[in-house]
Order: C-alpha cells, then sequence, then structure tokens
C-alpha cells in the first residue's frame, strides 16, 4: 500500500489547486480538468467558500491517489476501482499508527459522491460510478469532554489582562462561550457584527452559508466593548483589516490556528487534561444551559445546527426569545458580580505592547498544543 496519506496537513485552497496540475491537465476531459470545471461551476453559483474549499481538495487527493495508478480520465473511474479507493482510506495508517477514523474516510469520500453526480447530470460521463457507494456510517457519540462551570471559569481567568493580548483573548473566549459558535465563525467575524445596542452578534455565512443572529450576555459585551475600544485601535496597522479580532501584529485578522493554540495554552495551564479547545466552549456553553434549563429547540437555534427536522424551529425562533432565555439560563450571566471592573483599566498597555516578545510570532500550522497562547 502506498505510504502517502491522502489529506496532508491544512486544507488545499482553491487557488493552490489550480497551481498544482496533475496528470494530462490540458487535456478538458481529464480528471483534473473536470475538477476546475466544477469547481467554476459551484462558484457561479455562490456556494459556500468553505464547503467548496473541503470538496475540492478532498476530490484534487483522489485525482493524486488515481493518477499514480494510471488513471487520468473520467472514464477510467468505475465502481470497483471507487471501491478500492474506499479500502484504501479504511487501511491506510497514519505515522502513529492508527487508522483513519470512519468521520474521516466519509469526508474524504463523500466529494466524490457530489462530483460524479455532478458529471453525470452534465453529460460528461455516462454513468455515475459512485452512485452505489456506500459511505462508511457514523456513529453518534456524546461529546468526550465537557466543562464545568468552575473549569471554564478557570480558563478564562488565565489571560494576563495587564497585556493587550490578554484582554483580546479574554474577549474572544468570553464571546466563544457566551455564543457557542464555531471557531471558523469566528474568525469571520468583522467590527460590524457585533451590535452594542441590540446586545446580539450576526455571523454572516456560518455552517451551510446561512446567517444567523446571536444573544450576547451582558458579560461577554462588556468584555468585547473593552477590547473594540481600548485595544483593538493600538492594535491595527493595516486600516483595512476588518476582522473583529485582529493578530499581535496588527495587520491581519486571527486565524483559525491560531486561535486553537492560544485557547489549547489556557486550557493547558489550568492543567484541565480535555482536547477540543474552541469545541470546549461550544460543548460547555450547550450543555451548561441545557442543565439551565433551556428548551432543546433554543440550544439548536444558538448552536446552528441545520436539519431537516429543525428548519422549521429555526423560522419561528425570534432573537428577543433568544435573548430572554439565554439572559435567563446562561451561567455567566446568573453572576451580575462577575462583569468588567473598572479597576481593571489597559493603563500602560501600550509600552507593555512594546515589550512583549510573542507579538510577531507565526503559529505553527499544527494542532499540537503550544506551552503558551500564540499572539497570532
Amino acid at each position: 500500500m502506498a505510504n502517502r496519506k491522502p489529506r496532508r496537513g491544512s486544507l488545499l485552497t482553491v487557488d493552490e489547486v489550480y497551481r498544482k496540475p496533475v496528470g494530462p491537465a490540458h487535456d478538458p476531459k481529464s480528471l483534473y480538468a473536470l475538477l476546475l470545471r466544477f469547481v467554476v461551476w459551484r462558484q457561479e453559483r455562490n456556494w459556500s467558500e468553505s464547503t467548496l474549499k473541503v470538496q475540492t481538495h478532498h476530490t484534487y487527493h483522489f485525482i493524486l491517489w488515481a493518477t499514480e495508478r494510471g488513471l487520468y480520465y473520467a472514464a477510467d473511474i468505475t465502481r470497483p476501482i471507487l471501491e478500492r479507493y474506499q479500502r484504501y482510506l479504511y487501511q491506510y495508517r497514519k505515522t502513529n499508527g492508527e487508522p483513519l477514523s470512519t468521520r474521516t474516510q466519509r469526508t474524504q469520500l463523500e466529494p466524490l459522491k457530489v462530483w460524479f453526480k455532478w458529471l453525470t447530470k452534465q453529460n460528461l460521463i455516462l454513468a455515475n460510478p459512485a452512485a452505489d457507494i456506500e459511505l462508511p456510517r457514523l456513529e453518534k457519540h456524546l461529546p468526550r469532554y465537557i466543562l464545568t462551570i468552575d473549569e471554564t471559569e478557570q480558563i478564562l481567568a488565565q489571560p494576563d489582562l495587564t497585556t493587550l493580548q490578554g484582554v483580546r483573548d479574554r474577549a474572544l473566549m468570553e464571546l466563544l462561550w457566551s455564543t457557542g459558535m464555531r471557531r471558523g465563525e469566528l474568525t469571520r467575524l468583522d467590527v460590524y457584527s457585533v451590535d452594542g445596542k441590540r446586545k446580539t452578534v450576526t455571523i454572516r455565512q456560518g455552517k451551510g452559508n446561512k446567517d444567523r443572529v446571536l444573544p450576547l450576555g451582558e458579560r461577554a459585551l462588556s468584555w468585547l466593548q473593552r477590547y473594540q475600544q481600548q485595544v483593538r485601535p493600538q492594535l491595527i496597522v493595516n486600516p483595512d483589516v476588518k476582522a473583529l479580532f485582529v493578530a499581535m501584529d496588527g495587520l491581519d485578522g486571527l486565524q483559525a490556528n491560531g486561535i486553537s493554540n492560544l485557547v489549547t495554552a489556557y486550557i493547558n495551564a489550568v492543567g484541565i487534561e480535555k482536547k477540543g479547545a474552541c469545541h470546549l466552549f461550544r460543548h460547555a456553553m450547550a450543555t451548561q444551559m441545557l442543565e439551565n434549563g433551556a428548551d432543546l429547540r433554543w440550544i439548536q437555534a444558538m448552536l446552528g445546527h441545520a436539519s431537516v427536522e429543525s428548519t422549521q424551529v429555526y423560522t419561528q425562533v425570534s432573537i428577543r426569545a433568544l435573548q430572554a432565555v439565554h439572559a435567563s439560563t446562561h451561567p455567566a450571566e446568573q453572576m451580575a458580580d462577575e462583569k468588567v471592573s473598572d479597576a481593571d483599566e489597559v493603563g500602560l498597555l501600550a509600552d507593555l505592547y512594546a515589550d512583549d516578545n510573542a507579538d510577531t510570532d507565526t503559529p505553527p500550522d499544527s494542532s499540537e498544543p503550544t506551552s503558551t497562547p500564540d499572539s497570532r
């Protein structure tokens, strides 16, 4: 079996796929050319950029696998070939000897079913070889790690509030806990996403390319306002950057890996051995609100879970009602004395910022936790 991992590191962007032709790339009937044609078709119809990125990445790696075996054209791909690829994924072993998870295998196969279905509909192939391919079945698991309220508070207390980075990171984690938003959704927030008067945050193009409005607790809002008013103006170097949370060099918004690294570092600093980084706050929010009496449909609306059964429920959820439920059940909102203290002023942050050795560090493209919060 080939010793090449089918999915390396971060997902390839669409631009990277364009720069890395495979096989007889200039032949319009080649697998690679048909992939690019599919990408353009989806872009013209305004499909979610994140979804397109995932589909392009995994389809591209299938084409790499096929090309290594002398399969260059769609006509070369049959059901037995796809079943062979499925076995390859099943038998593959990572460097630590572990197999790919069932979810990972399924994630790499699903784009192929979508792609070949499209090729068939476009009359680019006569029959769909992926039509009858059975995807690995996923077992439904509860979240493995759930933070208690005490653990959550310990993590939130870790940032050094005498530094610019500390205030930024505290505001970021308070937002994650208050709303339960996904890491990717947080990276897409801009300075216009937070409405202080309405006490809401708007998520644009969340999972499934859907927008939603979430209530902001008083505590999270106060930390966000402190960050926006006292810290962000000192960090920003490029005025064209509209991202809500900016890197310590002020040149760009915080990236997903940087956010995961800084959250993981704070979790490690407390000595909590629970994996999940940003998703720990998401699970904590949902579980803790549920335990405090929130109805499951409000939790679904907060999390933005999309399903046939819940779609009608979402259309009936008003932001006012959601705010009321959030205020009455989120643990942070039950602690009136825990709001941001005026005594914790930023003070000489500009001077401290100049001495911060971590300002210009670039976050490693790795899932390995860092020992200290990453400045990006």
